[in-house]
């Protein structure tokens, strides 16, 4: 007896060791088992599609749905509610329609021009029940762009927007002349070459088209093409297979979102986030999407409390907009317990969750067009995502050596790629296979083939390259530091313009910061310039700024040039323009901006004139 208790005493303390052990060396093994078990379960029922004939697609799960609540709430937008089968009645008659009147068949592909509506996801959907694929276009581009969008994805039809049919006047006769039928949102329309929609919805059948004709035989057919949206150059058009669909639709179920969640997407539903994640999401879960045409700051928070929002997508600077909002008494009055999206910075993060309450931030990382995905399910301040070993057996990347000089990874004596170690900076690179795929842009084999890098770490390898600079501490969390190009050299040392906006964020006065380097006359490299938008009710302050930049950032990563900006260049989903700022430089004579330089002497920046100008150039000012 007294021998079975010993043996019991000891085992009992093995068991408490251990535990302190693995809370001590893995404190996150159990959150990362369970989540990875999630996105293994997941995995697994992709992997049984690919084995049998019985593909189910996003359509199919909204279907099921449709079945299982029809009379639920799916889309609540502008004070209207549409129940699930609201929405698929109306895409059964668009469906119809699209059969019947605009001839299309099984395999084409058709462009959709619209704003976020109902009706956008109405005609998305009516066209995949055709087993027509998808071209989303983004609704910012004109002329030029937007004839190369067609070409590059093949499509012969597109569907407009009411309130973009203007857009279209200056390109019309070039639709026409490439054979391209063009179909309005309206009841009547004043152009000749542009038929009508929703007068023909008006006799359409509700009753579903054959099922047949939407069927998928595999999980790699194209559905969708999502342009993406670069700072400079033409979009180029993703393909969006069912696999990456589904994927991407499960995106709030891993994060734990249930059935009983509402969901808030301003973002556009032209972008994979508001798309794949936002729809596809709400469409996994079963749950309801309040859509809203355009993000507006002033708003946010009274639709969060108007509709009972639990759960919103972010992007770029969408936190940030909304923490420069006029403090109130019911920033913390919500239900909002979780947000999913990427690009949040670590200062926003901070300030958004100390302001607005405890929501729990989910960063997600990924290219719409890449094969790889991180997710930061554990909430990890400034993180975009997650690994372990679990992670990498199943997931294959590496961070590879960079030159930020010759812009180009660094190769070893025998050609090949160097890994870092953990905590330095290096490019992510993510191999392609059969688990992760990369499936390319369409109408270019070139485009496709420029996103890879061959002969990586052996010959014949094949890996896509994200572009971007990322960093993956001792604990296995992930740390985005800047894409490539962005980062520049100033004095021999490297220069990460996602570090020197963060700190310069801090700065009371200093409501948004682009941060990006700039030619200087006989100097090697890019001198550092910020453009800086003033927070209302402040005033710039150089004397400040110079003391937060001297206290904070590395003499080489201080930005010489401060040029004070009343609005920022930004893309659709929020991302910073710096091309244009980077060609405009720091020449006061061609920039209508206040223009600054960094002054030792005077320990502020001053008033960069014409006669300092000429100084830095003639290489008389030192900096």
């Amino acid at each position: 007896m007294t021998l079975c208790l010993g043996c019991l005493s000891v085992l009992v303390a093995l068991v408490l060791s251990l535990c302190v052990l693995q809370k001590l060396c893995f404190p996150y093994f159990w959150r990362d088992l369970l989540f990875l078990q999630k996105v293994v379960r997941y995995g697994v029922k992709l992997e049984v599609f690919k084995l049998t004939s019985s593909v189910r697609t996003v359509l199919d799960r909204f279907l099921q749905q449709v079945q299982r609540t029809p009379d639920k709430p799916f889309v609540i937008y502008d004070g209207n509610v549409h129940t699930y089968r609201d929405i698929d009645r109306r895409s059964n008659r668009l469906a119809n329609v699209f059969l019947e009147k605009a001839n299309l068949r099984k395999g084409d592909c058709v462009a959709m021009l619209m704003s976020n509506e109902p009706d956008f996801l109405c005609v998305w959907f009516g066209l995949a029940k055709v087993g027509c694929s998808v071209a989303f276009l983004n609704t910012n581009i004109k002329s030029k762009s937007l004839l190369h969008c067609f070409n590059s994805c093949g499509a012969k039809t597109l569907i407009v927007g009411s309130d973009l049919v203007e857009d279209l006047d200056g390109i019309l006769n070039s639709l026409v002349q490439d054979n391209i039928q063009v179909w309005a949102m309206r009841s009547r329309t004043k152009h000749t070459d542009v038929q009508s929609l929703l007068d023909k919805l008006e006799s359409a059948s509700e009753k579903p088209v054959p099922a047949a004709l939407h069927a998928a035989t595999s999980l790699k057919t194209p559905t969708l093409y999502i342009f993406t949206s670069g700072t400079t150059g033409l979009p180029k058009a993703a393909v969006i297979t069912h696999l990456q669909s589904l994927k991407a639709a499960a995106g709030f179920w891993a994060f734990g979102a249930t059935e009983d969640d509402v969901i808030y997407v301003t973002l556009p539903l032209y972008h994979s986030a508001a798309s794949l994640i936002g729809v596809g999401g709400t469409i996994e879960l079963g749950a309801t999407l309040v859509l809203k045409k355009k993000f507006s700051a002033s708003q946010f928070w009274n639709d969060c409390r108007k509709h009972d929002i639990t759960i919103f997508q972010y992007i770029g600077e969408l936190c940030r907009y909304l923490c420069n909002q006029t403090k109130t008494e019911l920033d913390r009055v919500h239900k909002v317990r979780m947000g999913v999206g990427n690009g949040l910075h670590q200062d926003v993060w901070q300030e958004f969750q100390s302001r607005f309450g405890k929501i729990k931030m989910c960063e997600v990382y990924g290219s719409t067009e890449g094969n790889l995905c991180f997710m930061n399910h554990i909430g990890k301040t400034g993180s975009v995502g997650r690994s372990n070993f679990f992670y990498r057996l199943l997931f294959k990347y590496d961070l590879v050596k960079y030159d930020i000089v010759k812009d180009e990874p660094m190769k070893d004596q025998y050609g090949f790629c160097q890994r870092v170690d953990k905590g330095e900076t290096g490019l992510l690179l993510s191999k392609v296979s059969t688990i992760s795929p990369f499936f390319g842009y369409a109408g270019s084999k070139e485009l496709t083939e420029k996103k890879l890098m061959r002969n990586v770490f052996v010959k014949g390898d094949a890996y896509f390259n994200t572009g971007d600079l990322m960093v993956e501490d001792h604990e296995g969390f992930i740390f985005f530091r800047d894409r490539v190009g962005d980062t520049f050299r100033w004095k021999g040392e490297n220069v990460a313009t996602t570090e020197v906006t963060e700190i310069l964020g801090l700065v009371d006065f200093i409501q948004e910061v682009n941060v990006y380097g700039v030619q200087v006359p006989g100097h090697e490299g890019r001198g550092g310039m910020a453009s800086i938008i003033v927070r209302p009710g402040f005033i710039f302050d150089g004397k400040k700024l110079f003391e937060h930049a001297v206290r904070d950032l590395p003499g080489y990563a201080r930005p010489l040039f401060i040029r004070l900006q009343e609005v920022m260049e930004t893309t659709s989903t929020f991302k910073q323009q710096k091309f244009h700022l980077v060609q405009s430089g720091f020449n006061p004579s061609k920039v209508s901006d206040p223009l600054y330089v960094l002054d030792y002497k005077e320990k502020s920046y001053i008033p960069l004139t014409d006669m300092i100008y000429q100084s830095i150039s003639a290489g008389e000012h030192k900096l």
